[in-house]
């Protein structure tokens, strides 16, 4: 079973449910969950914890997976309160897929570590199961991430899990300018993710690009190009 993670660039916020061009990327993970989920209904399970565990934000996930796609939500919340480690587990091993939230990934990283949720995602992981993940969510699985989670005033590199090799920006579009000069000054190797665009990797490696709108840059700081991405070799 292949470890599978899709990096959406951002973009996918309120009011896409009444703009079918702004779901391809939604359609795509609820497909991959029924999929997986074969006969039962399938379950995905939404990790808020870099918006401090925004109900709201749960709210939107749930009318857009199961009000369009029929699947069964469930929402992680360990911000501010206690859990029980094991129903927690339990709650993982029924899910389809994860998806984490935006927000501030510097604090999101932190307590994933402290309260042992950290272990729970990569188990899930570990056994095949889905990560989609945001902005926020999208980018902590690199090795170095472009965020402004510590920051008050800008931008900076910050070392995320390691999980996937490179660096990457999400919301691309928005901070191109920035990214660019970084990674060229640097001679990197990067990613630039756009809103409304996602990557996914499957055992660390790219196999495949989505769009709703927008596009996923590759950057090459060693040569100063940068190119669309929209297919893999094999």
């Amino acid at each position: 079973m292949s470890k599978r993670i899709l990096v959406i660039g951002g973009g996918q916020g309120k009011g896409r449910e009444s703009e079918p061009e702004k779901l391809a990327i939604d359609a795509y993970i609820a497909q991959e969950a029924k999929k997986a989920a074969g006969d039962r209904r399938a379950t995905g399970i939404f990790i808020p914890t870099a918006s401090h565990d925004c109900m709201p934000y749960y709210n939107t996930f749930h009318k857009v997976y199961t009000g369009i796609f029929g699947l069964k939500t469930d929402v992680a919340l360990t911000v501010g309160r206690t859990f029980d480690p094991e129903k927690m587990r339990q709650k993982f091993l029924q899910a389809d897929f994860l998806y984490v939230g935006g927000g501030n990934t510097v604090f999101m990283l932190e307590h994933w570590k402290k309260t042992g949720l950290l272990g729970l995602i990569e188990e899930a992981y570990g056994r095949g199961v889905l990560i989609a993940g945001i902005s926020a969510g999208g980018i902590c699985w690199f090795e170095d991430m472009y965020s402004d989670s510590v920051l008050e005033s800008g931008y900076a590199m910050y070392r995320g899990l390691g999980w996937l090799n490179g660096k990457i920006s999400p919301h691309y579009n928005e901070r191109m300018l920035d990214f660019d000069e970084i990674v060229m000054y640097n001679r990197y190797r990067a990613w630039g993710v756009e809103n409304d665009a996602a990557i996914e990797f499957a055992d660390g490696k790219p196999v495949k690009t989505l769009s709703a709108g927008g596009k996923v840059w590759l950057l090459d700081g060693t040569s100063g190009e940068k190119i669309v991405k929209t297919e893999f070799s094999a």
